[in-house]
């Protein structure tokens, strides 16, 4: 019995170890997604170069905690809420691990554009899509930290807004460039630089669902699955997705 009471006792002292490291490793990502943005709006190339190096840390972090969870999986085998929150934190790695990428995408979007002068709606919107990407990450690790279900059902929701400022950004660097104001160099790595905060907005809505399961044991509805489920064995498979 004392056995069991010390392999518990470690096993829940290796979880705490690995939320204080997803913890610290989002709060880095958190962190740079301003700093990103402002070496985008500031032109500023030795920034950019200091966020590249960083990043090397978050990956090595991020690997890191991924071998304590196969460890945990492997030494511990644990069941039900606890397998949860084990698989939780692997998937949740990954999604951390690639915003950061992400971030570092936009720092060599930065060099890529150098000198280039964005007007006031450019930088207003990019400005706006980094300050959304950044609450939605923090709110869906607020959610993580604090074990909150409906503050991670939440999280989708409040991705409409960066959807939102994404296909502003896009449509207004169509009319920026037929104004003959951006080059179209800088119109092609400024389209792609809305999609890296998009897809931030995406990793954190991930991260928001890894929460939910890891609290509830809730499962999102992948309508796409449930659909080929359902169809005989020798139906064909529609991979158009509503394209003609």
């Amino acid at each position: 019995m004392t056995e069991d009471l010390d392999l518990r006792k470690g096993f829940h002292s290796e979880l705490d170890l690995i939320r204080q490291g997803i913890t610290h490793l989002a709060a880095s990502v958190i962190e740079t997604i301003p700093r990103a943005t402002q070496v985008l709006l500031d032109n500023d190339l030795e920034g950019a170069d200091y966020l590249l190096r960083a990043d090397q840390d978050v990956d090595a972090r991020a690997l890191e905690l991924e071998e304590r969870c196969y460890q945990v999986l492997a030494l511990q085998a644990p069941v039900a809420s606890d397998l949860r929150q084990v698989m939780a934190a692997v998937k949740m790695i990954g999604e951390i691990e690639r915003s950061g990428d992400l971030c570092v995408n936009i720092c060599k979007a930065a060099r890529r554009i150098y000198g280039a002068q964005l007007d006031p709606r450019l930088r207003g919107l990019i400005t706006r899509m980094s300050e959304q990407a950044q609450q939605l990450f923090k709110f869906s690790i607020d959610a993580y930290v604090e074990a909150d279900a409906p503050l991670a059902a939440a999280v989708p929701d409040m991705d409409d807004v960066l959807d939102r400022l994404h296909a502003e950004f896009v449509e207004q660097i169509f009319e920026s460039h037929a104004e003959h104001r951006v080059p179209l160099q800088v119109a092609v790595q400024l389209a792609l630089v809305a999609r890296f905060y998009e897809r931030i907005g995406d990793h954190a809505v991930n991260i928001s669902r890894r929460v939910r399961y890891m609290v509830t044991g809730w499962i999102p509805n992948h309508e796409g699955a449930v659909k080929l489920r359902s169809l005989p064995s020798d139906a064909p498979v529609d991979t158009s997705h509503g394209t003609e």
